[in-house]
């Protein structure tokens, strides 16, 4: 009965210590975005601009420029992220969208924007207001719904 007591003992011990290095981690990694969000903001400007395109793809296919690219961190180039291909003036340019903004910001429709960079943060209807996005009912919430009713 002593052995199960040690193994029960020890277990407690690994799970006390991983539970404050995962503690500790959070609040390195909460500091670290409010100096990133800090940084954005000191660099956002308002700009109008066409939205041509939106889609969720791999940094590497977006067509952003080589320079973004080396800088970003090995597990995002190959993740896909909520990139927006617009008409600023007379040029078109790649951006990437925050991925709760992403559904509000409209195809085919001309918007303001504040960026930072390449970075879009929100999104205002330049004309009228920013339609939400209808998404499609899914397969199973035809299922669902019939349940609710009965």
């Amino acid at each position: 009965m002593a052995t199960w007591q040690l193994v029960l003992l020890i277990i407690l011990v690994f799970m006390a210590g991983a539970a404050i290095t995962l503690y500790i981690l959070g609040k390195k990694a909460q500091k670290k975005k409010a100096e990133q969000d800090e940084q954005i903001a000191a660099a956002a400007q308002t700009i109008s601009m066409l939205v041509i395109d939106k889609k969720k793809m791999k940094l590497k296919d977006a067509g952003l420029p080589p320079a973004v690219l080396a800088q970003a961190p090995r597990v995002l180039r190959g993740s896909k992220m909520p990139i927006v291909k617009a008409k600023v003036g007379p040029k078109i340019m790649t951006f990437i969208c925050e991925g709760d903004i992403f559904d509000k910001i409209p195809t085919k429709k001309e918007v303001k924007a504040v960026v930072s960079g390449l970075y879009i943060t929100s999104v205002k209807g330049l004309r009228g207001s920013t339609e939400p996005v209808v998404e499609k009912k899914k397969f199973m919430d035809k299922f669902k719904k019939g349940k609710a009713e009965k």
